[in-house]
């Protein structure tokens, strides 16, 4: 393993944006989001005034250069993620630098967002994720479970307990 994992700091957060843009799956053939789009209202809330009580994040680096994050965030039934199932349970985001993918760190993000999870007192966590999108596979590999649906997107629930 040549990266590392360690907790997000207030530092993170120009990266943490960057990542929350590479989250946004964009099928092969289309044109990517433009980048303003983490200012839309739906999607930058995930990150808006980071460091809430409840929000957990980690960054995978490589030669101390961040190269990947993974967050989690609560959300409640007045304002709700697109992968909202209650207001107890943080909604995941995660996202590789494309060049950094299929080298084992979302596994290791993933492994590493459920022990922090856990050791916080959540007892599940939930996702959404267009099914067409390849990064499904491993969220179904870490046990998270298709319960239902927002617009075009599935909604993934994996109990932690």
């Amino acid at each position: 393993m040549d990266f590392k994992i360690r907790k997000a700091g207030q530092h993170d957060i120009p990266f943490l944006w960057e990542m929350l843009y590479h989250s946004m799956y964009v099928p092969e053939g289309q044109p990517p989001f433009p980048k303003q789009i983490v200012n839309e209202p739906y999607i930058k809330k995930y990150l808006d005034q980071w460091g809430k009580v409840g929000d957990i994040g980690l960054v995978a680096e490589k030669s101390n250069k961040p190269v990947g994050a993974i967050w989690l965030r609560l959300f409640d039934e007045e304002n709700k993620g697109f992968g909202y199932v209650d207001d107890t349970t943080p909604e995941l985001g995660i996202a590789i630098l494309e060049e950094e993918r299929g080298q084992g760190i979302g596994s290791v993000l993933m492994k590493e967002i459920e022990n922090h999870a856990k050791d916080f007192g959540y007892t599940k966590i939930a996702l959404s994720v267009d099914p067409a999108n390849p990064a499904r596979q491993l969220y179904e590999r870490f046990g998270y479970c298709h319960v239902g649906w927002c617009q075009t997107s599935w909604t993934m629930v994996k109990d932690l307990i």
